[in-house]
């Protein structure tokens, strides 16, 4: 193309005047043309490009958007977008020379530019959601039966989505159109309309996948449809290892306030405590790092360092009620709650306050990915029944493959990673995995990264093998001290006790209630009654707070709830 050179994010300069002149006619229509405040990443507004006299200046109308008068007036400058001869097209940087009212119309003039910047529209494009990025979803039928989702990835063409399973009754028909509404973070909102083209069950993290092919309704819609693409793939060239992390942040994904977004599938889900609230957003980024995984990625380092922090912050905001949140997300993943469950016993067993923060921090991010090498793995490889079973020669492969995806944290303590991913699987007699360490080989914390492994394992459901009481897991730990180091056995059980908290325990009096605090000598000072057994939701009763067993009597027995 004569004349023409390469913009810095793939548009190509145009300074051709024949060119220049028909790409900008073919915007002289009713929609063909739309305005871009200040700087790229502002939503585009409709306006009309309604003459261009070559050399001179271009005439718009804006009656559409009055409310940017003022600042069009006072020099702001803005840039025209439009699509022409299959190409994205946009302007340099434009400034208003005049503005006026004209028969009811805002009219104004601005100078003409002599160069565009082209870049060729790729309809089967699909800007792909990286980890970090989240953009809820909205699926309706009608005005009464809808679904939250997330937004997976994005094309002019159609979108797919990870919604519940409860959403299988919307796709149920495929022929019928959906209306689907995208929730950025920022509080804009697009609805479209779509058909689901295929779908996808994944039993393990309890979703669907579905494919939709949109229903055309004019240019706006391709535009703004284009805009979000454009804005997705700017913003996830910022979240890879190594990207442009310098870049400025889409507006699209700057949040109005610091609460997590309103919707999305997770935010579908009952949570019976704040805490456990914003656990499950640290459980939404491993969810969606085991999907990255199973899609041949690696673990992100800058979330992993992130969703670190925030484990730690919530650990000394309230060491209990964290503790208890483990117990509570019931409708994640097996790895996730097992990794969260790790990584905050691990790290309260260890002595936060004895050992230096970078070290917790490594530990904590160390144990919350420790196991998900086993997504990678056939299901019955990892979820057989029996604990004291031999451990299948395929099963430590988890090991290698997760070592291998977390080449680029390079921040993790070296000796730390070696400790809880390396070796959380060995045992003191060598019976353990990928390396058969034994004994002395087996440093402190890998004797006690086993014990809290082991015993988070145990205590949850996993296949057809329900999940045990603790005493059992205590008296499992305590009859294969040749397997694991009995010092770190009775300090676990000296810190979390025979009812730790999460547990649900029956009392002497029938009553029913969650563990939620317990004293210096173990003694329970708070349970919040239950009259069901299952997982705690929105749904528990009193909390009771202080000599407990005065009102309820003694603990009788732990019962076991699914999940």
């Amino acid at each position: 193309m004569r004349g023409a050179g390469m913009a810095e994010d793939g548009y190509i300069r145009v300074e051709n005047p024949v060119e220049i002149e028909a790409l900008l006619e073919t915007l002289i229509e009713p929609g063909g043309a739309s305005l871009q405040l200040g700087d790229a990443q502002g939503e585009p507004l409709p306006v009309l490009l309604m003459e261009q006299q070559p050399g001179e200046a271009l005439a718009l109308d804006i009656s559409a958007i009055r409310e940017v008068a003022g600042e069009l007036k006072r020099g702001k400058p803005f840039r025209l977008l439009g699509q022409s001869q299959g190409k994205m097209v946009r302007t340099p940087d434009l400034v208003m020379e005049d503005c006026a009212q004209r028969d009811g119309r805002l009219i104004c003039h601005c100078p003409y530019p002599f160069s565009l910047e082209v870049l060729q529209r790729r309809e089967s494009f699909r800007a792909r959601l990286r980890l970090g990025m989240e953009v809820g979803t909205i699926l309706r039928a009608d005005a009464e039966r809808s679904v939250q989702g997330d937004l997976k990835d994005l094309s002019l063409e159609g979108c797919q989505l990870e919604l519940p399973l409860t959403a299988s009754s919307l796709l149920a028909d495929a022929a019928l159109p959906l209306e689907i509404e995208l929730c950025f973070p920022n509080g804009t909102r697009f609805a479209v309309r779509g058909r689901a083209r295929h779908r996808r069950v994944d039993t393990e993290r309890q979703v669907v996948y579905a494919g939709f092919r949109f229903e055309r309704s004019g240019a706006d819609q391709e535009r703004r449809l284009w805009f979000f693409v454009r804005e997705i793939e700017q913003e996830a060239a910022r979240h890879v290892e190594g990207g442009e992390a310098s870049r400025l942040p889409s507006l699209l994904f700057q949040a109005q306030a610091a609460a997590p977004p309103s919707v999305g599938r997770r935010n579908m889900r009952d949570y019976p405590t704040p805490m456990a609230r914003r656990l499950a957003r640290i459980g939404g980024y491993l969810d969606a790092q085991i999907l990255e995984l199973q899609q041949d990625g690696e673990v992100d380092s800058v979330q992993l360092s992130r969703h670190a922090d925030r484990l730690l912050l919530l650990y000394e905001e309230d060491r209990e009620g964290l503790l208890f949140a483990t117990r509570c997300l019931h409708d994640e993943p097996w790895l996730v709650r097992h990794g969260l469950g790790v990584a905050a016993h691990l790290l309260d067993l260890v002595g936060r306050h004895s050992v230096p923060r970078e070290l917790c921090k490594a530990l904590v991010a160390c144990a919350m990915v420790h196991d998900l090498g086993k997504a990678l793995l056939p299901n019955e490889l990892w979820q057989g029944e029996a604990p004291d079973a031999q451990a299948p020669d395929d099963l430590a492969r988890h090991v290698e493959l997760m070592e291998a995806r977390m080449a680029q944290c390079q921040w993790l303590s070296s000796a730390v990673f070696t400790s809880v991913v390396r070796h959380i699987n060995e045992r003191l007699d060598g019976s353990g995995y990928p390396r058969g360490l034994a004994g002395e080989q087996l440093g402190e914390l890998e004797r006690a990264a086993a014990v809290v492994d082991v015993v988070d394992t145990l205590r949850r459901e996993l296949g057809e093998r329900p999940g045990w009481r603790t005493g059992a897991v205590y008296r499992h730990l305590l009859n294969h001290t040749d397997s694991f180091d009995p010092r770190w056995v009775k300090r676990y059980i000296r810190r979390f006790g025979l009812y730790p908290i999460g547990s649900l325990v029956r009392f002497a009096g029938g009553e029913l209630g969650w563990v939620q605090r317990l004293d210096d000598e173990g003694r329970l000072v708070q349970v919040q009654l239950t009259e069901r057994v299952e997982p705690p939701g929105g749904a528990l009763g009193e909390v009771l707070r202080g000599e407990v067993t005065n009102r309820l009597g003694e603990p009788v027995e732990e019962v076991v709830v699914a999940g």
